[in-house]
């Protein structure tokens, strides 16, 4: 028998999960979220467009997740070269290590709580959404945020784990979190989980504030969250609540474009952001793991060796990786194939 001709014979079978579209792929961890963008590349935008459009509906759909307020990195190619975006907003400059000890976080490791005003910075999506949208795009940002905007505004059948995450976030505050002051999370209940619940799977949830925010970046290249009145709004919510978050904070903000890093790895370039982004650690654990022949990706000795190599990469990251605006990162020496191997 010829199993060439065999319209059920796979002569691929570790490829069994790779797929094929012609006329482009939009992949994302929600299905509506990934609808948003395949409805954007319709409409005529590239793979910048789409995936905006992508990462907007996501703070929809799923916002136990994901938030306008998070930050963005984006490695873009455009014109035969890569180019990376970080968009990974500073923390408040009120929020000095003075102020944090004052607040008794002050142990040697300085560790902040992982809830409430301490660990939010400056909010870093918009504005990558509205410089990848200007120097990469074909549409405009209002064009590519219109999905987002649709489903919030109409609502949508939450997803069964997204209810379930949900749910424990509320269960989360609701226990109370050491340091944090309950008060700070009163606008969360108002918006997340109104008459004490959050909605359950196949529930529609709309959200007509988060709609009209989104709204207002759309219509203002997304400066109204740094300097217009949803930075107001923002900047009044953090006094009353306690948070560090100032105007200046706010209007000092824009995007900055950085030369990508990259290690060689069985034949591929692998490409990260640089610091202060976290990608040098994939690229450190990469270099160890260079020097093995993998078999089985379920192989034991595989995983172990996986996981030994992110360990010792995290290792180094946590000593060495910050903002090289004000510290040194010994970049190269970290990726140098025998520092790893040593």
């Amino acid at each position: 028998m010829d199993l060439s001709f065999d319209p059920y014979f796979n002569p691929y079978p570790s490829r069994r999960n790779v797929q094929y579209a012609a006329r482009g792929m939009v992949c994302a961890s929600h299905p509506l979220a990934a609808q948003a963008g395949l409805e954007t590349l319709k409409k005529g935008g590239n793979a910048v467009d789409a995936a905006i459009a992508t990462a907007a509906a996501l703070t929809v759909v799923e916002p136990s997740s994901n938030g306008i307020g998070s930050d963005a990195f984006a490695l873009v190619w455009q014109d035969g070269r890569l180019r990376g975006l970080n968009a990974s907003g500073p923390a408040p400059a009120a929020l000095d290590l003075d102020t944090a000890r004052a607040k008794g976080w002050g142990a040697a490791d300085l560790r902040l709580p992982a809830s409430g005003w301490a660990p939010v910075t400056v909010p870093g999506a918009p504005a990558a959404w509205a410089e990848l949208t200007r120097e990469c795009g074909r549409l405009t940002l209002a064009d590519n945020l219109a999905p987002a905007i649709k489903l919030a505004e109409e609502g949508h059948a939450v997803a069964l784990t997204v209810a379930w995450y949900w749910h424990k976030a509320l269960q989360r505050y609701t226990a109370g979190i050491p340091g944090v002051d309950p008060a700070v999370f009163s606008e969360w209940y108002r918006v997340f989980a109104a008459d004490g619940r959050t909605p359950g799977p196949g529930e529609n949830w709309r959200a007509p504030d988060h709609a009209r925010t989104l709204a207002r970046i759309a219509e203002s290249d997304a400066r109204d969250l740094y300097e217009g009145k949803l930075a107001k709004q923002i900047v009044e919510a953090a006094e009353w609540t306690g948070g560090f978050l100032r105007a200046g904070d706010l209007r000092g903000f824009s995007p900055e474009w950085v030369e990508p890093i990259s290690v060689p790895y069985k034949g591929f370039d692998v490409w990260e952001i640089p610091p202060n982004g976290q990608g040098i650690t994939a690229l450190m654990a990469l270099n160890i793991l260079g020097a093995y022949s993998p078999t089985h990706r379920d192989d034991p000795a595989v995983i172990h060796r996986q996981l030994e190599a992110m360990k010792l990469a995290f290792a180094d990251s946590h000593a060495y990786v910050a903002d090289q605006r004000f510290a040194a990162v010994p970049v190269q020496a970290l990726l140098d194939p025998a520092y790893n191997l040593t």
